[in-house]
């Protein structure tokens, strides 16, 4: 009887275990001329699929490709989304720009050109803008948005937790001059180059938006700031704030929500087609 019993225990633990497949990939970015890794969740019965939506999830300052599975523990939202999961390599301190100042610094180019090139012709995705989302923390939260604003015609969806939405208080923190240059000597770059001053860019309705920051965050007001200007310029967009700082406590939740309101804008995309 206990061993009965211990069986039917085994059984349940491994009907709840997520059973998502990881792969990691290199992609060659002709772009900067070099191997680029990125990590690749694909939800369980992946091969019986067809049509799948992507999320991609873009890393912080300091971090890489394996940052949203290990620390974030986001495999498992792929199960449960029925998404393809796809986390880039964004080096250390790329904040996801085509440099200015250093031509062979790509990484808006690999990031919107390359590899969802490659991700919709080697795997199961539905390849439309309606099916594919861009989110990403700190450095990778104000990368998502800057790149999804900067190209409506590929996302439908976007979102950003705790991100550096807005770059110019920040002159001297993460090697943001290395690739835009000194504020001083280039302040023209760091005006076109911050996602605060890419709002009027969007079109009404032309992408759902969540953003969301911790109050105790010292990206708190700047997240803020872009909440009231999105707010004059009439854009839709879900903003959320609660108690929290910037670590991956306040980020392994946040993620949650982010994946399922875009679950939720795949489902209504796909029913109003």
């Amino acid at each position: 009887m206990k061993r009965l019993i211990n069986l039917i225990v085994a059984l349940a633990i491994c009907g709840t275990a997520s059973a998502f497949n990881r792969e990691t990939v290199a992609i060659k970015s002709a772009a900067m001329n070099k191997n680029i890794t990125i990590t690749v969740i694909l939800p369980e019965g992946y091969h019986e699929k067809k049509d799948l939506p992507v999320v991609y999830m873009l890393h912080g300052h300091g971090d890489n490709h394996t940052a949203w599975d290990t620390k974030g523990q986001a495999g498992p939202l792929a199960d449960l989304y029925n998404a393809i999961v796809v986390m880039p390599d964004g080096g250390v301190d790329s904040w996801y720009w085509d440099s200015p100042v250093n031509d062979s610094y790509k990484y808006e180019t690999f990031v919107t050109k390359e590899i969802i090139s490659y991700i919709d012709s080697h795997y199961k995705t539905k390849a439309d803008r309606t099916a594919r989302a861009i989110t990403g923390l700190s450095m990778g939260g104000h990368g998502a948005l800057y790149l999804a604003l900067r190209h409506q015609d590929l996302f439908g969806a976007a979102g950003s937790t705790s991100g550096g939405v807005d770059i110019r208080p920040f002159p001297k923190n993460w090697g943001m001059s290395k690739w835009l240059g000194t504020i001083e000597e280039n302040p023209e770059n760091w005006e076109n180059h911050t996602v605060i001053n890419l709002v009027d860019s969007l079109k009404p309705n032309a992408l759902k938006l969540i953003i969301d920051c911790g109050t105790e965050d010292f990206f708190y007001q700047v997240n803020c700031n872009l909440h009231e200007k999105l707010m004059k310029a009439g854009i839709p967009h879900d903003f959320y704030v609660r108690p929290g700082v910037h670590n991956w406590d306040y980020w392994r939740n946040s993620i949650k929500y982010q994946m399922l309101f875009f679950s939720t804008y795949f489902n209504q995309a796909t029913q109003n087609k």
